[in-house]
């Protein structure tokens, strides 16, 4: 059965194109994973100040799999401070993050016409 992760990030509007270049310069860095089945980055249209990072994998076991191989490389050293090489690495754009999981239990495909 399939999982859904949303990370809600809480992100400023001062930093909102910095999080969208951030995330479109690593468009690419999920897509190969082993289980990977789904991604959307919503951003807010009004009333918040709250973008949904949506993805979809095989199973959970899938998702730990990314969570502690491409995932964690890909962080590595995105706080503020030094990183590896001793580089200055960007502050977060996001000031919050939630991590919400679910379980896909039903689903509907557009049918053909």
């Amino acid at each position: 059965m399939s999982v859904v992760k949303i990370n809600v990030l809480t992100v400023p509007a001062e930093q909102r194109e910095t999080l969208e270049k951030r995330f479109a310069s690593r468009a690419h860095a999920v897509e190969n994973s082993d289980g990977f089945e789904w991604f959307e980055l919503l951003r807010p249209v009004e009333g918040t100040d709250t973008y949904l990072v949506y993805t979809r994998w095989r199973d959970e076991a899938a998702f730990q799999a990314w969570m502690e191989g491409p995932m964690k490389s890909a962080h590595r050293g995105t706080g503020a401070g030094e990183g590896e090489g001793g580089q200055q690495q960007p502050k977060p754009a996001a000031t919050g993050s939630t991590l919400w999981s679910f379980e896909v239990v039903q689903q509907a495909e557009p049918k053909n016409a």
